[in-house]
């Protein structure tokens, strides 16, 4: 399934308290819950002003929709081509 990086513009998302990135959360897997299997969220990164997800989806059109339910800017969203780690030099 693809994966997509989904750019969150949140002024002062780095600064968000455990609560709140916790009420954050629950939000999302609420909506995903509603959404059904076939969207999952794998994880985020916090930091700054910004908040960067990854998550799997059949097409860019589900994403957008799970930010539109849950209330959440979905600023860019990125298809993923490959993921590289240090394995990959191996």
């Amino acid at each position: 399934m693809p994966q997509y990086l989904i750019e969150r513009n949140i002024p002062g998302a780095g600064k968000l308290t455990a609560a709140e990135l916790k009420g954050i959360s629950q939000k999302s897997c609420g909506v995903l819950n509603q959404m059904g299997p076939q969207i999952q969220w794998v994880h985020s990164y916090v930091l700054g002003d910004q908040i960067y997800c990854v998550y799997r989806a059949p097409n860019e059109a589900m994403v957008r929709e799970h930010a539109r339910q849950g209330g959440f800017p979905a600023d860019r969203v990125l298809e993923i081509q490959t993921v590289i780690d240090p394995t990959t030099a191996e």
